[in-house]
């Protein structure tokens, strides 16, 4: 191992650790990387000809650090050469060689082309699963919606025509939907799908099920004809404000307690929109950023259960 740099050296003895620092060592510690890196390894280049690829454990540090601070490929970049607790988190060190921004598309690449945003959430899935913390009795269905840019001030002088505009309350908004499938239980997510905004929620329904619910929350959705065939569920569903004035004071409590138990569905979007800060596009088309979202899906699982992971 090479000797340590002044500037290493004073980093180790400095006398607080930042929110940054502490961030950076618990999503270390909660993310199985074993997991994550056996199911891209098949898919990796081996570099037998030409210059050698990084590591695959180094590359998929990068990646996960550019998801949790929202960044560009040059940005991250940067903050590599400039920010010590970041590289130590990818493995790296200034007499290194940094991933430049070309490197760090490349992988971004390589991760969509096979999908592997959506094989990581699984892997993410049967990792709390088998830590008992990802149940499969109960599911709650939501979506919401991602903003696009809908200037046409660009090359094509067009908006983005895999993204459409919803009118919710009384605004429009240009982008995605987001639709997810929860846990009753822990709140965490185990289906995720993307459409254009237009897209009602209802259709999505059947595809965020599992198959192995007693139970689903939902808005609308016992009424769609592939979920009537459903006979061994129990269709939780919330009844409308305009009805609620008309109910007797027990109809109003149940109303109360499907409502406490559904807003466990909101929690994983804060995570993705306000910690992860997702919430604009980063990608033309659904197709990046659903393969973004799977992953975004996977490190809100795991910060939703890290008390958990981390005792």
């Amino acid at each position: 191992m090479s000797q340590l740099t002044f500037a290493e050296a004073e980093y180790q003895n400095k006398k607080r650790k930042t929110r940054r620092e502490i961030f950076l060592e618990r999503m270390d510690a909660i993310i199985p990387w074993k997991r994550l890196e056996n199911r891209a390894a098949k898919h990796y280049p081996k570099g037998e000809m030409g210059r050698p690829p990084y590591p695959l454990s180094v590359m998929l540090r990068v990646h996960c650090l550019q998801l949790f601070y929202n960044l560009s490929d040059p940005a991250l970049e940067d903050s590599l050469y400039e920010i010590e607790s970041m590289r130590r988190f990818a493995g790296l060190r200034l007499s290194d060689n940094i991933p430049d921004e070309t490197t760090i598309l490349n992988f971004r690449h390589f991760l969509e082309k096979h999908g592997l945003g959506k094989l990581f959430l699984k892997e993410i899935n049967k990792h709390l699963q088998h830590q008992g913390l990802l149940f499969r009795e109960g599911t709650i269905v939501d979506a919401s919606i991602i903003s696009a840019p809908s200037s046409t001030k660009n090359q094509s002088r067009k908006r983005d025509p895999e993204m459409h505009s919803s009118k919710k309350g009384n605004q429009w908004h240009f982008g995605m939907k987001m639709h997810i499938g929860v846990d009753d239980v822990t709140g965490m997510i185990h289906s995720v799908e993307s459409t254009a905004a237009n897209v009602h929620d209802v259709t999505m329904t059947a595809s965020l099920l599992h198959g192995e619910e007693k139970r689903v929350f939902g808005l609308g959705v016992e009424k769609r004809r592939e979920n009537k065939e459903r006979k061994n569920l129990a269709w939780l569903i919330s009844a409308r404000i305009s009805k609620r004035k008309t109910m007797t004071e027990n109809e109003q409590e149940i109303e109360k307690m499907k409502a406490k138990l559904r807003a466990k569905v909101e929690h994983p979007f804060r995570y993705i929109k306000c910690v992860f800060g997702y919430n604009k596009v980063r990608y033309k088309g659904l197709d990046k950023n659903h393969n973004r979202l799977c992953l975004l899906a996977g490190l809100t699982n795991l910060m939703i259960g890290r008390k958990h992971l981390l005792a």
